[in-house]
């Protein structure tokens, strides 16, 4: 049996999973499906003040509370910030570190420094309204709309800070998504090709790779839990 977390992306929640627990739990695995602070059901909590620090800090605990190890960690678009944070902290208790068409940061990064001009202005624009919280910047998929929640946006402005525990994770996934319009992601799908020790996969949709593939995406994190790992 192997222990996976997966943590959402921007807008998200738990609930964003649920296809994607439910199809790893019927192969027999742990899941764990933390909501972000703020987000998810915990919308109730939003504020201005909340930091990329204070995400990584709920999937750290939630590590240590559960005292899990061995563990696959799942970041899909925002998330990817939040697991590369996990990373350096709790490596030794991390296996695979998986990248769902995500925000791949190098030390010192914030989501701020790798988003382009139109974006930056776009989570100025769109937290004017609700000051400190992001609304989504692009349509949402039917049925999400009513559970989403606005992001705080001083989560995007933070870098990630490594050089702690990451070097001992084993293994590196980078999964793609080729027909999303998102081409932001691009820029990390092709730095892990270059990069020696990335294993990358493409995936035929859009962003919320899950739910347009879902047998797909399973497959690739069944394979993590076979892996071998010498």
């Amino acid at each position: 049996m192997a222990t996976y977390v997966l943590v959402h992306g921007a807008w998200g929640g738990s609930w964003g999973y649920a296809s994607l627990a439910r199809a790893l739990r019927a192969a027999g695995h742990d899941v764990h499906v933390p909501s972000l602070t703020g987000l998810g059901e915990r919308a109730h909590l939003a504020h201005g003040g909340i930091t990329l620090s204070d995400h990584i800090a709920d999937v750290v605990s939630l590590i240590d509370c559960e005292d899990l190890s061995d563990i696959i960690l799942v970041g899909h678009s925002y998330g990817g910030m939040v697991v590369t944070g996990v990373s350096a902290l709790r490596g030794k208790r991390i296996r695979s570190l998986v990248y769902l068409d995500a925000f791949l940061p190098q030390d010192g990064q914030a989501l701020w420094d790798v988003a382009d001009e139109a974006t930056r202005r776009l989570y100025i624009e769109n937290q004017k309204g609700t000051p400190g919280l992001v609304q989504p910047i692009f349509p949402m998929p039917e049925g999400r709309t009513r559970r989403v929640s606005g992001h705080p946006l001083l989560t995007l402005l933070e870098p990630v800070k490594l050089g702690g525990e990451e070097s001992a994770i084993s293994r590196r996934v980078y999964v793609y998504a080729n027909a999303s319009p998102l081409t932001i992601f691009t820029q990390f799908r092709d730095r892990c090709l270059a990069e020696e020790g990335w294993s990358v996969h493409e995936i035929a949709t859009g962003h919320m790779v899950w739910d347009e593939d879902l047998p797909g995406v399973t497959k690739i994190l069944l394979d993590e839990a076979a892996a071998d790992l010498r």
